[in-house]
């Protein structure tokens, strides 16, 4: 039986993803000094306490603050990366970093020198080919972490450094339901960690307030696993909806995108998913025609429901035959290309606008290239007019994006990106649209977003969350701090640019290869860091670790001064060399510090962290954020979350940069729908404040979009930031 949730699990949910302390109960007392040390330790990884929350905390007993101070500090650690110790391979990186050639000829004279290794070394030599991997001294540490700190000098503060600000927050079960009620209602797709997150929290608030409206399925599956656990209705209108719940109790992937192992379900499991199948069914029979787009995966279900054994539900008996081909059921995309196959692209359209609104707006443009003449265009473009009421925001926007990029020519690159992260670049072959059409749809789902968006009121806003794109699906947006959604673009103020990759093997040894690679403006190779080049204009490599085993695994470093970087790119990139894809290690993070040229301090300094997320992809190349350089001279970061499939071993810069190259103009040449593009829609309708230095916040309450929530709002303020931008996404 599994352990209640209790506050200490339920706490750190609020703080990562809110960035707001639950107000916690306990008796009053003298903790203005434990409160003073918690936010001393905080400063220490880049957080402090908001000044009510400081004012709270210390009028509370001292062992309280001490235990809600141990709780946050581990939370607000691992969610920087300071939850583990960052040794490097070169004990005083990035000083003294030799040679590439130099630093293996040192490796060759010590395994010769070592008994047990120069036999093998001397015979590889002879060969004239030598497995670097076979020198004693080569990809592991030869020092330990205590020595590479006592190397560095303290890091000295800037005023540049990162500072996250925790808020007061209410009491737990408040924050919790609020959690709880913004993920199971978020109108776009969460990530992984949202969706696990998610599982725990409807668990503990399945009996309790739910949103109106829980129109993501794959959350519904997740809320469903939780209301049937609690014998509640379950919340299903179509027969997936049961398919994607027996997905979530096998502990699988409710996405449907990977194939999941079925379970055996217990008794009452199978009656209630069979209810739930025979009520769908008897309500709307046309539904049937689901079945036929995941027929073996019903194949499978049936053989864990076994519904012959259950005779009075015979509609669910008649999803497993559909299955099985004993009956047929068209689905709408066979019916729709029998249409196409006849010419009636019109006919098409209307069917889809009936039964798929939202499939019929995904599939304009194929539909409006497949027309024979303006007035069929103009037919298709009028039903599809007509049907943008009834499709939901994340996808008008979707559509919005694709015409806004709809430039085409064989000049212009295509980007696909799945759900899993993975990307591939083609070039944009499809007939071109006649502008006319463009411009008519373009101004139609401009109008039904805007008229979705609902009075703001006042309008504060952070110019700097102008160019952060809208997030369209959490699965866009990888886990961690100061992650942006894909798309986004944001401003990199420092001297020194510092990436980091840290992975921790869970089985077999792991070997992860952190690069960067400088591109000019035709995106084509300068330079790049990587063990083959520790040293390159402006930069130095920390050293290859080789093996990562718990419990302290290996990180790497790459060390840049922007202002000697030749080129227009920076590219950083990490290589799986051997051992455990992303997703298979206990864990694996990239992360990105920026410092001043005279801060020192240790390889790793949380305070410095600007960004750190979740490696968990499925490709064999991670590319996170691509640096470009602006006319100014100044550096923005694009935020890119894609991996490339790469090979089954030994990935190198060297192999997949003309790769990178492409998939880089592709990705810069793509224009994202941001924050600006929805403020331009409420133009006229809202009042609006930039705010900047120096701004005072209005007394009253306002609609505020920034990049951090400030000090000072009116309680009764809606606040938007990076943590929670996907309420900005229309129902």
């Amino acid at each position: 039986m599994e352990r209640p949730l209790e506050s200490a699990d339920l706490a750190p949910l609020v703080v990562r993803h809110a960035l707001r302390l639950p107000v916690p109960c306990g008796p009053a007392g003298l903790g203005a000094a434990a409160a003073r040390r918690f936010d001393a330790a905080l400063l220490s990884v880049g957080f402090k306490l908001s000044a009510p929350l400081l004012e709270h905390l210390s009028g509370l007993a001292e062992d309280t603050v001490v235990r809600i101070a141990a709780h946050t500090l581990e939370t607000v650690r691992e969610m920087v990366g300071d939850h583990v110790r960052h040794n490097v391979y070169f004990k005083d990186f990035p000083a003294n970093v030799p040679d590439t050639f130099d630093f293996w000829m040192e490796c060759v004279r010590e395994a010769l020198a070592d008994g047990a290794a120069r036999g093998s070394t001397l015979a590889q030599l002879r060969t004239g080919v030598l497995d670097l991997l076979t020198l004693p001294s080569y990809g592991n540490h030869r020092h330990t972490y205590e020595e590479m700190l006592a190397a560095h000098d303290e890091l000295i503060a800037a005023a540049g450094d990162r500072m996250t600000v925790l808020h007061r927050g209410d009491g737990l079960d408040h924050e919790v339901t609020a959690l709880y009620l913004a993920l199971a209602g978020s109108t776009t797709p969460l990530g992984e960690e949202g969706l696990r997150d998610l599982g725990l929290l409807a668990g503990h608030c399945a009996g309790g307030p739910q949103p109106p409206e829980i129109p993501v399925r794959e959350n519904r599956a997740v809320v469903n696993r939780a209301r049937l656990d609690r014998g509640a209705e379950l919340l299903v209108d179509t027969v997936t909806d049961v398919l994607r719940l027996a997905c979530a109790l096998s502990d699988g992937d409710v996405t449907l995108t990977e194939p999941t192992r079925l379970r055996s379900f217990s008794r009452p499991v199978r009656r209630a998913l069979l209810a739930a199948l025979d009520g769908v069914v008897a309500a709307a029979p046309a539904k049937l025609a689901d079945v036929t787009a995941h027929r073996e995966e019903f194949k499978r279900l049936g053989e864990r429901l076994h519904p012959h054994e259950y005779p009075r539900r015979p509609h669910a008996a008649e999803v497993f035959a559909v299955a099985r081909g004993e009956r047929e059921a068209r689905s709408t995309d066979s019916r729709v290309e029998a249409l196409l196959g006849a010419g009636d692209v019109v006919g098409a359209a209307r069917l889809l606008a009936t039964a798929a609104p939202g499939r019929l707006l995904r599939s304009l443009d194929r539909l409006l290239r497949a027309c024979p003449g303006p007035q069929e265009r103009g037919a298709v473009a009028a039903v599809a007019e007509g049907a943008a009421p009834r499709v939901s925001g994340r996808v008008l926007l979707s559509v919005r994006e694709h015409f806004h990029n709809r430039t085409g020519g064989p000049e212009v690159l295509r980007v696909f990106t799945n759900r899993l992260g993975r990307a591939w670049v083609t070039a944009d072959t499809r007939a071109p649209l006649p502008p006319s059409e463009v411009e008519r749809l373009v101004a139609a789902l401009d109008a039904e977003v805007a008229r979705r968006l609902p009075d703001p009121g006042h309008l504060v806003v952070d110019p700097d969350v102008l160019d952060v794109a809208l997030p369209l699906s959490g699965k866009a947006t990888a886990a961690g701090l100061g992650v942006l959604p894909r798309g986004s673009l944001s401003p990199v103020d420092g001297e020194l640019l510092r990436f980091f990759v840290h992975w921790r093997q869970t089985n077999r040894s792991t070997d992860y290869d952190l690069s960067a690679v400088m591109l000019d403006s035709s995106y084509t190779t300068l330079s790049w860091l990587s063990y083959t080049a520790l040293q390159a204009v402006g930069g130095e490599h920390s050293g290859d670790i080789t093996n990562a085993p718990a419990p302290d695994g290996a990180s790497e470093f790459i060390n840049l001064r922007l202002a000697a970087v030749q080129g227009d790119f920076i590219v950083p990139q990490v290589n799986i060399f051997s051992g455990e894809g992303f997703e298979e290690t206990a864990e694996s993070f990239f992360g990105f510090m920026l410092r001043d040229g005279e801060q020192s301090g240790r390889p790793f300094e949380p305070r410095t962290v600007r960004m750190k997320s979740e490696l968990r992809g499925p490709g064999r190349v991670a590319l996170p954020l691509v640096f470009l350089r602006g006319a100014d001279g100044g550096w923005r970061a694009k935020w890119l979350h894609l991996y490339l499939r790469g090979t089954p071993s030994a990935n190198r810069v060297e192999e997949n940069r003309a790769t990178v190259g492409t998939l880089v103009r592709a990705a810069v040449g793509r224009e994202h729908l941001t924050v600006r593009y929805l403020l331009g829609l409420l133009a006229g309708r809202a009042r609006a404040t930039m705010t900047g230095d120096g701004a005072v916040l209005p007394d009253g309450p306002v609609t505020y979009i920034g990049m951090e929530r400030p000090d000072g709002l009116h309680p009764d303020s809606v606040v938007v930031t990076p943590e929670n931008l996907r309420a900005l996404i229309p129902g």
